[in-house]
């Protein structure tokens, strides 16, 4: 089964779904959280002083799944990649998708009443994680030397088509 749309899930619920017991996880709230898709929070120099640092800020409170983050940090990287080069930037995800999301999938079709439990037990299975984000709260920060104002202001663009909401992109 593929996975569900963005808007199932971009909203904020009042309480993020994250209580995984280590003791006693046969009581715990959550079982079996799935990892999340992020695979590096930081591409590029790290060690490199630049000057030019620029933010993605939310521009509402909103949940942006793992999923979501990685697709903006390949958009961007790669872009930044081909432009300045690969030890000429530092990108970092300043947000970790804590919160569990869960799906109670529901059978369609012929006869699907029999296999069917309804909102009987609807907790649901866990089946990815999101980042809970507030307003103005910064997402994703570039660090660059001068003269690159252009490209990476290209490049956090890109990152924002994949994100859900409305984000801005800031300077320091």
């Amino acid at each position: 089964m593929g996975l569900r749309p963005g808007r199932c899930y971009h909203e904020l619920k009042k309480k993020p779904y994250t209580r995984i017991s280590i003791r006693r996880p046969r009581i715990s709230y959550v079982k079996g959280v799935p990892a999340s898709k992020i695979h590096q929070f930081e591409v590029g120099n790290r060690l490199g002083d630049f000057p030019l640092v620029y933010y993605i800020k939310a521009g509402r409170d909103i949940q942006i799944r793992s999923n979501a983050l990685e697709a903006a940090r390949i958009a961007s990287t790669k872009f930044l990649t081909k432009k300045l080069g690969e030890n000429n930037f530092f990108l970092k995800i300043l947000v970790f998708p804590f919160h569990v999301l869960r799906e109670n999938p529901m059978a369609t079709g012929a006869g699907a009443d029999r296999f069917s439990q309804g909102m009987r037990r609807s907790f649901g299975k866990p089946i990815g994680t999101a980042a809970r984000v507030r307003t103005n709260q910064k997402v994703f920060m570039i660090k660059t030397p001068l003269n690159s104002e252009e490209v990476v202001k290209i490049a956090l663009k890109r990152a924002i088509h994949k994100l859900p909401g409305s984000c801005r992109i800031v300077t320091r």
